[in-house]
């Protein structure tokens, strides 16, 4: 008896297995996937964004008939059970992820470790010390593959003082616009200049009537970073070093995760797409460094 199609699926906590069909469309497999999650989602229905997979070490989105087509080619391309063949993963959006202690599926893609790039020290040498410059030779070379220069712990010490986190992203109509990531701040902001510039606000707007004696909600307006847009309230700021701040809201919304060793590794957890970031260190005319609070 030939084995059937099987699609191998992930949840945040769970996993399992599905059998699907070249007859199944979209909503068949969304059916299908709602069935097995009725418990872990509480009877809410799997609709498109809540269903990804991944291919050739990225995450894929499986929200419409177009994106399917790609998957079942993908999915017929692969031998089954293979490395190749993709990986479903289900979650709801609205949801938040499960935090330890509660359980965490380590095949779920947003818990998978992290492989080291790292390679281990060779054991200390069990011989009597035969060689006594082999030795020192040795432990200098540990030494060196251990201790870090002090002029770069400086280095590293002063980008993580100074520098402050910056993305690429589209506001509205605008694309291509280097945005400010700030946990210091609240809300979503662009500067008075941004916002006459590019129409947001009147290009006769004067301080005092747009958020110069306070902040002015300028509406709700649509955010992408990466592959993913979502809408935010934005207010008008007097900032004069970035166009655009995404503050808390935007990393509650998106879920946005620092790696404490590395600030340019920034991953969006609502999709776990990893996030191009840059460190930029401000000076004034002086070449004095200019302070973000």
């Amino acid at each position: 008896m030939a084995q059937p199609p099987i699609l191998n699926v992930h949840t945040p906590t769970a996993s399992f297995a599905i059998v699907y069909s070249s007859d199944d469309t979209l909503p068949s497999l969304l059916d299908k996937l709602g069935k097995k999650t009725h418990a872990e989602f509480n009877g809410r229905r799997v609709r498109p964004g809540w269903v990804k997979y991944s291919w050739n070490g990225s995450i894929w989105n499986l929200d419409d008939d177009s994106d399917y087509t790609i998957f079942m080619w993908r999915q017929k391309s692969a031998a089954p059970d293979s490395e190749q063949a993709p990986l479903v993963y289900v979650r709801d959006p609205d949801m938040p992820l499960p935090t330890p202690p509660d359980y965490q599926n380590q095949s779920f893609y947003m818990f998978k470790a992290r492989s080291s790039s790292s390679s281990p020290l060779p054991p200390p040498s069990v011989n009597g010390g035969s060689s006594g410059t082999k030795t020192r030779r040795t432990t200098k070379k540990r030494q060196q593959i251990n201790d870090v220069p002090k002029f770069k712990e400086e280095f590293e010490k002063f980008h993580s003082e100074n520098g402050v986190r910056t993305i690429q992203g589209s506001v509205g109509p605008v694309n291509n616009v280097r945005m400010l990531l700030r946990t210091g701040y609240r809300h979503v902001y662009i500067s008075r200049k941004f916002a006459i510039q590019h129409g947001f606000i009147p290009t006769d707007a004067a301080p005092g009537h747009y958020g110069y004696g306070g902040l002015v909600n300028i509406g709700n307006w649509p955010i992408t970073v990466g592959r993913t847009k979502t809408s935010h309230t934005v207010y008008l700021a007097e900032e004069s070093h970035f166009d655009v701040v995404l503050g808390r809201s935007f990393m509650e919304r998106r879920q946005v995760k620092f790696d404490p060793t590395d600030p340019t590794d920034v991953i969006c957890q609502d999709t776990g797409e990893k996030i191009d970031c840059e460190l930029v260190i401000l000076k004034d005319g002086r070449g004095q460094i200019v302070t973000v609070t």
